[in-house]
């Protein structure tokens, strides 16, 4: 990466891009989207084990419309298909991974984006009101987190068109221990099953508490309030999901001019979430430059057919023509 392209990266990451616009109100609007596969996530290099993660395949996600891209939050609502996603730019986006007859992600089809609206039923393009960072679903319903103006806000989930919020949940960390840009970034409902019963976590990107550890809480349930994640290595949470025994999955962002954009995924042991707990974990992939990644911000854990886990993550390109929309897809093996 040059001086130059790292010093813009820099700026774009820590500020955001400025909001792309689409046509009036709020409609759903189609969206072309081209693909081209990968193959390796390591470059130039043939494995496709990365400690207790397979890579299985993924995509570099190319479209016309100005709009796509600024992915910061995924979810899929029908498992390793149909999905959901937010953009920091206030953009609803729905689409699905087609495969191919090896059952590795081929490209994007059905692809609509929308911009959030307010109650009247028009685009809302102010950034400071929809930079939308985090997202989870369940039951019909989607949790959207928002920085700058902080709030977590629930919606109706409606394919064909997105309307107004209907209503918001309490953080339960101070307004003012929020950094502007730095606020929730994982929304992740806990499995019904799991240590937590559940429950909504939220955790923000980089809302440090005085020790430098990061604000988190845990929204409702018998463990509800504040609780804290350990900061390493100048790494910040971009997003999070439960794995199926309970454990939080959070993926982690690193960047400095020297070596570029770092990720990491790290496992927190889900009985260790609640009020009051320090909570930290072993990281079980970490990789820099040299692999396929970019701004690595969207996250999520789905079943495959035959009971694998798999794990899928997103990049958000902050609309610079610098950075990559990408979608890449592992097996993570617990042997």
């Amino acid at each position: 990466m040059c001086l130059l392209c790292g010093l813009v990266l820099a700026i774009v990451l820590a500020a955001g891009a400025p909001a792309p616009v689409l046509a009036d109100p709020a409609p759903m609007q189609a969206v072309e989207v081209s693909s081209r596969p990968i193959s390796r996530f390591h470059i130039g290099r043939d494995e496709s084990r990365f400690g207790p993660l397979e890579f299985v395949g993924g995509l570099e996600m190319t479209a016309p419309a100005r709009a796509f891209g600024g992915i910061s939050s995924m979810r899929f609502l029908a498992p390793g298909s149909d999905f959901m996603a937010v953009t920091d730019t206030g953009m609803w986006l729905f689409g699905r991974i087609a495969r191919d007859a090896d059952g590795r992600p081929s490209g994007l089809e059905q692809v609509r984006m929308q911009h959030m609206a307010d109650a009247t039923g028009n685009a809302i393009l102010d950034k400071w009101e929809v930079d939308a960072e985090g997202l989870a679903v369940r039951d019909g319903e989607a949790v959207v987190g928002f920085e700058r103006r902080h709030r977590i806000s629930r919606f109706r989930i409606a394919p064909q068109g997105m309307q107004a919020a209907t209503g918001t949940i309490d953080f339960l960390v101070p307004a003012h221990e929020l950094r502007q840009n730095r606020g929730f970034e994982t929304l992740a409902y806990a499995p019904a099953s799991g240590p937590l019963k559940g429950v909504l976590v939220a955790v923000t990107e980089k809302s440090l508490d005085r020790q430098g550890n990061i604000f988190a809480a845990v929204t409702d349930g018998p463990g509800k309030g504040i609780f804290t994640v350990r900061r390493h290595e100048g790494f910040d949470i971009t997003d999070g999901a439960f794995l199926p025994d309970g454990d939080l999955l959070l993926l982690e962002r690193s960047y400095t001019i020297m070596s570029g954009v770092g990720m990491r995924l790290r496992r927190i042991a889900g009985d260790s979430i609640g009020k009051g707990a320090l909570v930290d974990g072993p990281v079980l992939l970490q990789a820099d430059m040299a692999y396929q990644i970019d701004n690595m911000e969207a996250l999520d854990v789905w079943r495959r057919g035959n009971g694998a886990t798999m794990v899928s993550m997103m990049s958000d390109d902050n609309t610079s023509i610098l950075q990559r929309n990408l979608y890449l897809e592992f097996v993570l093996h617990e042997d």
